[in-house]
């Protein structure tokens, strides 16, 4: 098993994002001096010796042994997130959903409660309802989180986490993250970030009192649409030996030393007990390690996550004064918008942007609303975010039909909510396909009654 911690000799350089985006966990001479990260498609990895097996085996030495548990690939990717979040390790997973589940079961796996945001991506939320109680883990939802008091009060003895989005999907809700940690961190829990829509670039939460971050890495942070991935990362501070948490201290005998005494995580890898544990039992017996490929294209993507990010977000707050002033336009959603309850959390959080996602209400019929979701040229229909590609979904119907109709209502999410999330084409030309669309949507109307009118006046 390979303990994959970003690098001290990177982490104690003054390197800003931009240099270890494309510098961080990677040294040429331990790669045959290639320049680009190579692809390592290989299952297994020669182990020279059965002295050097026992090593491995006993953590007295770091190496790789199977993909399914580590490779050099997906290490150096691993790297580079942890250096961006400024965490202690990080881990890849197959997918942004491995990357929740794992990190929650691996809190609360003998059983527990887990307290939620209302506002969350629609998969997400239909985990916790169906598949989470089977396993013994309850989930209780947070009305209303800018009431701290609130929060607060919902916190049980059987709680073992808050879990919230940094920019909610699909409506970029904002949470007071640092304050919202200071209430798990007096209950003796961890505060676990999904930080997919920001990415590290517009936001750290690690540096706002997470304990654990986790990403969908399919999106802003690979960017292309090309990959599906995951990651968590953990900030090496919060105390998992507080007795909230016995599979940290309970030894293993999978663990045990050379000598064969039985060890706990804790004990064994003291600075990075999180993602080592979900490596040692997630990954190691559910599976579902990145593979090297998807850790190549996705490393690929980061070389241009802060480029990309910039323009994303200026197109978006461009996109924002228009739709705002658009009479078919019924509201907007997006946390530095002139009208959003959320601009002072977002100057506080987000100085770089609040992300490219947000979501709008259609102001018409139903039958209007798919006309304007067909007519659009540029933006593409289809349920992912954080793409080089513009894209447009009505998630009512689509990402989070999971939903119930209560739960709809308290999370915000109406019939009429459009989710845009907005991409590397001209702003300009994204502005007029939007318009062009509503147009489209609402000249048949009129034609159709024009019709009807024409047909009772000849009647």
């Amino acid at each position: 098993m390979l303990l994959t911690v970003a690098t001290r000799e990177i982490m104690n350089k003054p390197w800003a994002f931009d240099t270890l985006k494309v510098k961080a966990g990677y040294d040429s001479h331990d790669h045959g001096l290639s320049v680009s990260v190579p692809i390592y498609q290989t299952a297994s990895y020669e182990l020279e010796s059965a002295e050097r097996a026992r090593r491995l085996n006993s953590f007295q030495e770091s190496g790789h042994v199977y993909s399914r548990l580590s490779n050099p690939t997906t290490e150096v990717l691993e790297k580079r997130l942890a250096a961006l979040d400024y965490g202690s390790a990080a881990i890849a997973v197959a997918s942004g959903m491995a990357a929740v589940t794992y990190s929650l079961f691996n809190i609360a796996e003998d059983g527990g409660r887990i307290l939620v945001t209302a506002n969350l991506y629609g998969g997400t939320f239909n985990s916790f309802k169906k598949l989470y109680p089977k396993f013994g883990i309850h989930i209780d939802v947070i009305q209303d989180a800018s009431h701290l008091d609130v929060i607060n009060r919902q916190i049980t003895p059987q709680t073992k986490a808050i879990f919230l989005e940094s920019i909610s999907n699909p409506d970029a809700e904002l949470y007071d993250t640092e304050a919202i940690a200071a209430i798990a961190h007096e209950h003796g829990i961890p505060l676990v970030v999904d930080n997919t829509v920001a990415t590290p670039y517009l936001f750290n939460p690690l540096e706002h009192g997470a304990d654990v971050v986790v990403y969908s890495l399919t999106k802003g942070i690979s960017g292309h649409g090309n990959s599906i991935g995951g990651a968590i990362v953990e900030n090496g501070k919060f105390d998992w030996g507080n007795g909230n948490f016995p599979q940290f201290t309970d030894t293993d005998y999978n663990l045990r030393d050379i000598e064969g005494n039985a060890r706990s995580i804790l004990q064994v890898f003291p600075q990075t007990p999180f993602t080592a544990r979900i490596r040692s039992v997630y990954v190691n017996f559910f599976g579902a390690e990145l593979n090297p490929f998807g850790s190549y294209l996705t490393l690929l993507g980061l070389d241009t996550i802060s480029e990309r990010l910039s323009k994303q977000v200026n197109s978006t707050e461009l996109l924002v004064g228009f739709l705002e002033n658009h009479p078919d336009v019924e509201w907007v959603h997006y946390p530095k918008s002139r009208r959003s309850k959320y601009q002072n959390l977002a100057e506080r959080y987000f100085p770089r942007g609040a992300g490219a996602v947000f979501s709008f209400g259609f102001k018409g019929t139903e039958e209007e609303r798919d006309r304007f979701l067909n007519a659009t040229e540029i933006f593409s229909y289809q349920a992912n975010i954080g793409d080089v590609h513009s894209l447009i979904i009505n998630i009512y119907e689509t990402t989070h039909r999971e939903y119930t109709p209560q739960e709809k209502k308290v999370a915000g999410l109406t019939p009429n909510t459009i989710r845009l999330s907005i991409g590397l084409e001209d702003v300009n030309d994204l502005i007029a396909d939007l318009d062009q669309a509503f147009k489209q949507a609402k000249s048949c109307c009129s034609q159709q009654n024009e019709l009807e009118s024409a047909e009772i006046c000849a009647d």
